[in-house]
């Protein structure tokens, strides 16, 4: 497969790492950080440092994309494979890849691009050109609906592809559909629309699997995996094992730190910027056993920490530096912006709290 493709994989890799050589060209105008991420509301809630964002991220996809092509390179059940599904493998994460750079490069230059928008366009084009070319899909155990009844009875296989074709493509109009109505309207019609896209299939194997019992044409063949389809579910295993490991750790690590020198403190914090702060120019402070955060408009927000610009109806915009568990907060007023931060919990908070007014008194 590979040798019959290798002009396919080298132009899908450099299509995939084509943002790349956009960032080195715009570099001196690009921001030192990069939005990356927006909420289900659309707004910015994360960031990446522009090396980071330039770099980083055309090269994980790339990384991602050869897997991909390995692994179903490895399948034996592909070696006869249909040569438009294989075509197919080549140029979705490139399309991905420009997508996901285009969004970022936009918001980089000022604009708000959006977003929301452009994923069901982007999901319901996808789903129409995947949907048109399933029933052509040969049985296989990396493309297409991998479930017991298909890999067990061809017949059950290529039924269930005919109609999850339908399926996929009758869902991708919808998606398209989806894309024009307002936010909240969107999100709420399109991710149950994901959702039965992707169990309508499965359902319906069962349900073809039980008439063919009833039939007594359910011919089930076990399927037997090869050294290789093994090797290919166990790095597929570890790979999953290794993606969710890595969440984890962004979501329930990272620490926030005060440091004082004579003139100023300095809020470190894991994953976003570090922020100085001359005692010169703090106005007032005060420490609360109640805290409501707000909005977060920009940063970082995980299961541990938040931190970057927060609006909410008391303050309006802000900055803030806090551990989600703790309820206290320390609320200072320097040079006309707010700063909320905390500590691990509200006795470390209050210490912090005095400290800081011992070094502006």
């Amino acid at each position: 497969m590979l040798k019959n493709n290798r002009r396919k994989l080298i132009l899908s890799s450099l299509i995939i790492l084509l943002p790349i050589v956009f960032g080195l060209f715009c570099w001196k105008d690009l921001p030192d950080h990069m939005t990356t991420h927006w909420g289900a509301d659309g707004t910015a809630d994360g960031w990446m440092g522009k090396g980071l964002a330039v770099f980083i991220l055309p090269v994980l996809m790339l990384g991602i994309h050869w897997l991909c092509i390995w692994l179903t390179a490895r399948d034996h059940g592909n070696q006869n494979q249909n040569g438009k599904i294989l075509g197919l493998m080549f140029w979705v994460i490139p399309t991905i890849s420009l997508f996901a750079s285009g969004v970022i490069y936009t918001a980089s230059f000022g604009k708000e691009p959006p977003a929301m928008s452009f994923v069901p366009l982007l999901l319901g084009l996808m789903f129409l050109f995947i949907g048109n070319y399933m029933p052509k899909c040969k049985q296989n155990m990396t493309i297409g609906v991998k479930i017991k009844w298909t890999l067990e009875n061809e017949e059950n296989w290529n039924a269930t592809h005919r109609f999850a074709g339908k399926v996929w493509f009758a869902g991708g109009l919808a998606m398209l559909c989806f894309a024009f109505l307002p936010e909240k309207a969107m999100i709420c019609t399109a991710l149950p629309a994901i959702l039965i896209i992707a169990v309508l299939p499965a359902v319906y194997s069962f349900l073809y699997h039980q008439k063919q019992v009833r039939e007594g044409t359910a011919s089930a063949k076990p399927f037997t995996y090869s050294r290789n389809q093994k090797n290919t579910f166990l790095i597929s295993l570890i790979g999953t094992a290794a993606a969710l490991i890595f969440a984890a750790v962004l979501m329930f690590t990272g620490e926030i730190n005060v440091v004082f020198t004579e003139s100023s403190l300095t809020i470190e914090a894991s994953g976003w910027n570090d922020l100085t702060v001359e005692y010169a120019v703090i106005e007032s402070i005060e420490y609360r056993e109640q805290d409501h955060p707000g909005t977060r408009t920009a940063g970082l927000g995980s299961a541990k920490l938040l931190a970057g610009a927060f609006r909410n109806d008391e303050f309006g915009s802000y900055t803030r530096y806090s551990y989600t568990q703790c309820d206290a907060c320390i609320v200072l007023r320097a040079d006309g912006k707010t700063l909320v931060l905390n500590a691990q919990d509200a006795q470390a908070t209050k210490t912090l709290y005095e400290t800081i007014q011992s070094h502006i008194q």
